[in-house]
């Protein structure tokens, strides 16, 4: 099986340093979207939280030696890739949840970032902290 992923768009910040997560970071930065997908952002605004999907595009290439990590949250006891939110990983993709801050056509200002300047964007989706009002799709 093959799977292709084409980002929707990209990051643009100044910060030389970014936070290692997005839970401890009050970052802020811009999510530029591609003018293609720009009909996608129409009901997002000021103050929604939203989950950030996005590509590791700067980590090392996985092996299997990455499998067990020893991440700094983890005070170094190895765990288990899928443990740990460290960017080597099999598939390089990220996941933060970060705060609208403002919109100015196609590109959303936010708060909260842990992604680097030039990130590729995978897919934006609606942030519900439950499962209340949680569309249910049947096939």
């Amino acid at each position: 099986m093959s799977i292709k992923i084409t980002p929707i768009g990209h990051v643009e910040t100044e910060a030389e340093k970014v936070p290692r997560s997005w839970r401890t970071s009050n970052l802020e930065g811009d999510l530029v979207i591609d003018e293609e997908y720009a009909g996608g952002l129409s009901e997002i605004e000021a103050g929604d939280r939203i989950v950030v999907l996005f590509n590791f595009h700067e980590s090392p290439p996985f092996s299997r030696s990455f499998l067990r990590q020893n991440p700094r949250s983890a005070g170094g006891e190895e765990r288990g890739v899928f443990k740990t939110l460290s960017p080597v990983r099999p598939n390089a993709i990220g996941m933060s949840i970060v705060e609208v801050v403002g919109k100015t056509g196609a590109t959303l200002h936010v708060r909260g970032m842990d992604m680097r300047d030039g990130t590729p964007i995978l897919d934006i989706k609606p942030w519900r902290g439950d499962v209340a009002g949680a569309e249910v799709f049947e096939r």
